[in-house]
């Protein structure tokens, strides 16, 4: 994965693209009473809820509102670009659209089946988790990072400038703890996403190993003080996850999400470089070269963004998530807050107000040869999932012009 320093405000590689300007909406609140995570199948149905399964029976598909802005994203450098829109819940009409290749030797177009890596989309199944673990009461918002960390775990750089005893887990979630982003380390970067990937692309890392590097760096603020996304916040969380419940956080995230949503294209592949079949090349610039980057050891990313999924997979999920199916009404209000980062970040998604008014929710997510998007509604039932086969946008404003496509049509419609 290419592990770039962050873009702009407010984020980089493993997190969110720039937003559209605008005026931004309150959230609304979730319109589906959740289960607790922990037991999220199971609570579901003793109250009569279900997860979201598809519709029985024919329904119309949506058109393809997308597939003029996926073109746009290819005549950008894209090799690839695909899209899939679910309205109204109906995951066996969604409607899947495609522009350019999968693979460039071959010439194979994309299909909705294709697996690939996702980056910080990873990053909302962590969060969710963290705040199931909140409902249980098994750790607080307000506890510190240092309480609820292995023994082994270093908590703190030289001097203590970077020192996880004053990081809380809210700090964490937020990207407000002022933490050194681990991927912009300037030798670290060089091995992952610069000239040195081709050597590097199968070295194993661990989250410790990963965790000494950011806190060799000075902080870039005091916790708590501004938003500043970063890695490292993430490769703590999964870190929290083990030591609280004693398990990997990817088992954590497969018990308490995949297995209740059926994600069954989903997955965790913690070394393994290889991508689950069907897939398509994922490819990547280092200099002046397009090298190909689908073959990788994802331990690079880990809780921060090492994910493999579907388009598919990613609409069940976050229509889920943001239905209140893995979360209770008091943790979705805390997931979407936004207001110890001035709008920029609630806990592991956002908001975006498109260009039309429309607000949605989601989140992005890059990694060597992959750039992915899903935003949604608030209740959860219209959501649009997009990817390109390379790891970053030569022009953001194009990546948010899928969204308006579908979101602002269905508008006017």
């Amino acid at each position: 994965m290419t592990m770039r320093p962050p873009r702009p405000v407010p984020g980089g590689v493993l997190g969110p693209a720039p937003r559209p300007t605008g005026r931004r909406r309150a959230p609304a609140r979730p319109g589906v009473l959740a289960a607790l995570a922990a037991l999220a199948l199971a609570a579901c149905t003793a109250r009569g809820q279900t997860l979201p399964v598809p519709p029985v029976g024919t329904v119309q598909k949506p058109p393809a509102t997308t597939l003029p802005a996926l073109r746009r994203l290819v005549a950008d450098g894209a090799p690839g670009a695909a899209s899939l829109i679910t309205r109204d819940g109906r995951f066996t009409a969604s409607r899947f659209s495609a522009a350019g290749v999968a693979d460039l030797r071959s010439g194979r177009t994309m299909g909705e089946p294709d697996h690939f890596r996702a980056g910080s989309l990873t990053k909302t199944l962590v969060a969710t988790v963290v705040l199931q673990l909140v409902a249980e009461g098994r750790l607080t918002l307000h506890d510190t990072a240092a309480a609820h960390l292995p023994q082994d775990t270093p908590v703190a750089g030289p001097g203590d400038r970077s020192d996880l005893r004053t990081v809380t887990v809210r700090q964490l979630l937020d990207h407000t703890s002022g933490l050194f982003n681990y991927t912009e380390d300037p030798r670290l970067s060089r091995q992952l996403y610069g000239r040195g990937f081709g050597a590097h692309r199968y070295d194993s890392h661990t989250p410790a190993e990963l965790l000494r590097i950011a806190l060799g760096h000075p902080p870039v603020a005091a916790p708590g003080t501004r938003y500043s996304y970063s890695n490292t916040n993430y490769l703590v969380l999964g870190l929290i996850i083990r030591a609280v419940t004693g398990h990997p956080y990817a088992t954590e995230i497969h018990r308490r999400i995949i297995v209740p949503a059926q994600l069954d294209h989903t997955s965790f592949p913690g070394t393994d470089p290889v991508l689950p079949a069907p897939h398509g090349r994922a490819y990547s610039a280092v200099g002046d070269r397009r090298v190909d980057a689908t073959s990788l050891n994802p331990s690079r990313a880990g809780a921060a963004g090492e994910m493999v999924t579907t388009l598919g997979d990613l609409n069940r999920f976050y229509s889920a998530l943001l239905g209140g199916a893995f979360l209770a009404p008091r943790q979705m209000a805390q997931l979407r807050s936004e207001k110890h980062t001035g709008g920029a970040y609630g806990l592991g998604l956002f908001a975006t107000e498109l260009p039309c008014g429309v607000t949605v929710w989601g989140h992005t997510g890059d990694i060597n040869g992959s750039f992915a998007q899903t935003a949604g509604t608030a209740d959860g039932r219209h959501l649009v999932s997009y990817r390109v086969n390379t790891d970053a946008l030569s022009r953001p404003a194009h990546g948010t012009a899928v969204l308006t496509a579908e979101f602002c049509a269905r508008r006017r419609s």
